[in-house]
């Protein structure tokens, strides 16, 4: 065969060149190949949690027949016909963190929104605490499951204050008073919320509003929450803040908490467990830290 030259070569951006070029479909194949060979087992996915438990006691760490506090079991999910999660298995213990990490459609989203039910559900179990959550409608994860999710898209209401838009994550509560209460302990706790409670939340800063949205997301008490990329669009400064902020969530009020982030460095840092999807499956799974 001849020789291939420097004009042959498919050309990228910049100076770069490749010798061999595979459609995008090839890489769906290969990727899929990739989940197939690693993918974790549910079996080793419950022990790995249990061992990092810092709940647990030994007796139970290897446990592998004893369910996680939150656990998807063979779960296929996706939007209309398309199937994007192919018999994933999650597991979480009660207070700790997981990080979801991977390319862009990957489906790391599509977890969180199956969890919630925002998603087709075509087989497969959810369970929390030993209940089967599987089929609850949206509308009745915060109020039945404890489950509350932060979307990466800004959800705050710009029109309305600060304040406002705290008593609207209490549109649970039976009555107002337990609302404003529960808003009143918040804007106790965070001192950049307090003194702008009368100021519309459209004039907040991008940092500030992410922590509108995370304070609004506690007014029920849940307990899971769902972050979206929460570090999304903000400068490092807060950045920093929000994940302080969320570490104090799961080390002093326990919540147990399923994370997406891009920034794979920073949500590894703070989770407990880590998993890289690829294609709809889990290739890799281990403690955040290694």
């Amino acid at each position: 065969m001849e020789k291939k030259t420097a004009e042959d070569k498919a050309s990228g951006y910049g100076s770069g060149s490749a010798d061999t070029l595979i459609s995008a479909g090839e890489v769906l194949k290969q990727a899929e190949k990739l989940a197939e060979k690693n993918r974790p087992t549910l079996a080793k996915l419950r022990a790995m949690t249990h061992a990092h438990s810092p709940k647990n006691t030994d007796a139970a760490k290897s446990d592998s027949d004893t369910q996680a506090f939150l656990e998807m079991q063979a779960i296929v999910s996706g939007y209309g016909r398309m199937q994007v999660l192919h018999s994933l298995d999650l597991c979480i213990g009660k207070g700790m963190a997981l990080c979801l990490i991977g390319p862009n459609g990957s489906g790391k989203s599509t977890v969180l929104n199956t969890l919630f039910s925002m998603t087709r559900l075509f087989s497969g179990k959810i369970f929390i605490n030993q209940q089967d959550i599987s089929r609850l409608q949206s509308n009745q994860m915060l109020s039945k499951a404890g489950i509350s999710y932060l979307l990466q898209d800004n959800s705050i209401f710009p029109n309305m204050t600060v304040e406002e838009n705290l008593f609207m994550g209490g549109f649970l509560k039976p009555n107002t008073h337990d609302a404003h209460k529960a808003a009143e302990e918040i804007l106790l706790k965070y001192d950049r919320l307090r003194a702008r409670r009368n100021k519309k939340a459209g004039v907040l800063s991008g940092g500030e509003r992410r922590l509108l949205e995370i304070s609004r997301s506690l007014i029920m008490n849940p307990d899971v929450l769902l972050i979206d990329e929460p570090s999304i669009g903000l400068e490092p400064r807060f950045i920093d803040m929000i994940f302080e902020i969320i570490s104090d969530l799961k080390n002093s009020q326990g919540k147990t908490i399923v994370m997406v982030e891009q920034n794979a460095k920073k949500g590894l840092a703070f989770a407990d467990i880590g998993y890289v999807l690829v294609s709809g499956h889990v290739v890799m799974a281990g403690k955040a830290s290694e």
